[in-house]
């Protein structure tokens, strides 16, 4: 995939993220965005890092003691972990927020 491509669907993604926390009361979890990274803060003083890896087309997940390396997948419109587990990043992040946080995310793409 061009650069181009890559940082269309890699901005939308991190832009639905982010509005995506807007409903969330920030006591709760804070996402905010610095350049091409998104810092969320859930309410425990834990963090999850969200950015982008422009060499290698990717968006990269941390949080707590794991990491996760998604890369886009054109036939589900999704960002997918290339570890092969079928997990998708903003589920995982999901699953993160009602572990760490008790919330459900709500995305709208």
């Amino acid at each position: 995939m061009d650069e181009r491509t890559y940082l269309d669907h890699a901005h939308a993604t991190l832009r639905t993220l982010l509005d995506a926390f807007d409903a969330v009361d920030i006591e709760d979890a804070d996402a905010e965005s610095s350049g091409d990274v998104v810092t969320i803060l859930w309410r425990s003083g834990t963090k999850c890092i969200v950015n982008t890896q422009r060499p290698a087309r990717q968006l990269w997940l941390a949080g707590g003691d794991r990491a996760w390396h998604f890369s886009w997948d054109a036939g589900t419109s999704s960002w997918l972990d290339d570890k092969g587990t079928g997990a998708e990043l903003l589920g995982t992040v999901a699953d993160i927020a009602r572990q760490q946080a008790g919330i459900e995310l709500r995305f709208v793409r």
